[in-house]
């Protein structure tokens, strides 16, 4: 059975074989010394494990009435690998041990959801080798046991030593009063992880918050179940000392049972559209609990709506549109009790007819997939069907699930969320009347791996086939 896998793997992935045993009753100062050993605390409400998944040397924690700490520890792990366990306490079910009346699993497009606040409190030993980390599993589906395959939010409250995320840094953002660097990889699944810029020991926060971002960033859905909230430490070297002191999970952000809406939000325009995309801006809502966010919903010519993001702030820039279309947009607001307002008044914008680059006339593309696993390639065609010579081209699209392009052929390929841009190499940067050009990439995948719907040439919508 997989019970935890590198939330923060610096050299590919590795799958772990154990029981997860559960220790029966709640109860407090209980030492835990067994590998998979897990007790409850404060009457079931939480989980403590010692899931010392990654090392076969001795690892004992201290269960208390509010979180644990390690006792025991002698992990020696190099640090471009993984870390030698991740002993914590959670909230929802891990690989079948649940923890009573958590509601989990929930899915992440509730105003229940929208809600669920944590806290912790954590102390930390001045030597060794660890991180001090939030880890927060999302599945595609309600399931209680298992690998989750959707998104691992990780959470880097402090570090010691020379240890990072899985993947790469793929920018900042600020979050809960702090800067936070981003990091973003995939194992079977994506691991989102968002390390503080300045270390601290303690911390409050709604898990909306983080998971909006990676929302926006498109490393996560909405339609994904959140299956629980985990805190505690992966050690690589060491580490008796680490202590979760305490740790709460509810529903609360602030509100105390809040059941006002915020207010609908106003002026919503559209502004600086292009063959690709539209500026949305709109007025703050007021609300006495706070806004957390707004919810963007947009219709293609005169069809129903659907969501297509979350703002953080009152812009959003719409992008993966297709060109001469007509698009229509609003906006809701949601509080920190989960609450949503109204529906704004809807914005109409038409994007451009594209062109330039040398003409950009009428296109047909080929997409071919061929799938694996979790990965999968793809071989793109592009035949330009005007009578005029295109000089310079780029392709553009968007997926519509968790498809990320990690390498390329023929193209240049770059990604921002779902929205791809393919653009030619200069060799083959020239496409005459008729010609046809190929360019490829590889990437990875959770959940289905549906083809893109539509492609544009320079701005200009492209054929299928």
């Amino acid at each position: 059975m997989r019970h935890r896998m590198l939330a923060a793997l610096a050299a590919g992935a590795l799958i772990v074989a154990g029981t997860l045993a559960a220790s029966g009753a709640a109860h407090a100062d209980v030492t835990i010394c067994e590998k998979y050993g897990s007790t409850t605390i404060q009457s079931g409400r939480y989980v403590v494990q010692n899931n010392n998944w990654g090392d076969d040397t001795t690892q004992c924690i201290n269960v208390t009435g509010t979180g644990f700490a390690v006792t025991t520890a002698s992990h020696n792990k190099a640090t471009n690998g993984a870390p030698g366990a991740y002993p914590s306490v959670f909230y929802g079910c891990h690989y079948a041990n649940c923890s009573s009346g958590s509601g989990l699993p929930l899915q992440a497009s509730t105003s229940t959801f929208a809600g669920i606040t944590t806290s912790v409190s954590m102390s930390y030993p001045s030597s060794g080798v660890w991180d001090a980390a939030y880890d927060i599993w999302f599945d595609p589906t309600p399931r209680t046991d298992g690998q989750n395959t959707g998104a691992e939010i990780m959470i880097w409250l402090n570090k010691m030593g020379s240890i990072q995320p899985v993947g790469s840094q793929v920018g900042t953002a600020n979050i809960n009063g702090a800067t936070w660097n981003v990091w973003e990889g995939n194992i079977g699944w994506n691991v989102v992880s968002y390390v503080r810029q300045s270390a601290t020991g303690s911390m409050n926060f709604t898990v909306n918050d983080f998971y909006s971002d990676a929302v926006n960033r498109g490393y996560a859905q909405r339609s994904w179940y959140l299956t629980s909230i985990q805190a505690g430490f992966e050690p690589w070297v060491g580490q008796t000392g680490l202590a979760v002191n305490a740790f709460s999970v509810g529903s609360g952000g602030g509100g105390g049972g809040d059941t006002s809406p915020p207010s609908t939000p106003a002026n919503l325009t559209a502004s600086g559209a292009t063959a690709s995309s539209v500026n949305l801006n709109w007025s703050a809502s007021s609300d006495n609990v706070g806004v957390t966010g707004y919810d963007v919903y947009r219709a293609t010519n005169g069809g129903s709506f659907s969501q297509i993001a979350t703002a953080s702030g009152t812009s959003y820039t719409a992008t993966g549109l297709a060109a001469s279309t007509q698009y229509q947009f609003y906006v809701r607001a949601r509080d920190a009790a989960g609450n949503t307002s109204g529906n704004s008044a809807t914005v109409t914008a038409t994007t451009s007819g594209g062109g330039g680059g040398g003409g950009g006339g009428s296109c047909r593309v080929k997409y071919v997939p061929n799938t694996w696993n979790t990965g999968f390639t793809a071989d793109v065609t592009v035949t330009n069907t005007s009578s005029s010579t295109v000089n310079g081209w780029t392709v553009a699209w968007s997926f519509a699930g968790n498809q990320h392009v990690t390498s390329s052929w023929n193209a240049t390929v770059t990604q921002s969320g779902q929205s791809v841009t393919a653009k030619d190499v200069g060799y083959n940067g020239t496409l005459a009347a008729g010609a046809s050009t190929a360019f490829g990439f590889q990437g990875t995948y959770s959940g289905t791996n549906t083809s893109p719907s539509a492609f544009t040439l320079n701005g200009v919508a492209c054929s299928l086939g």
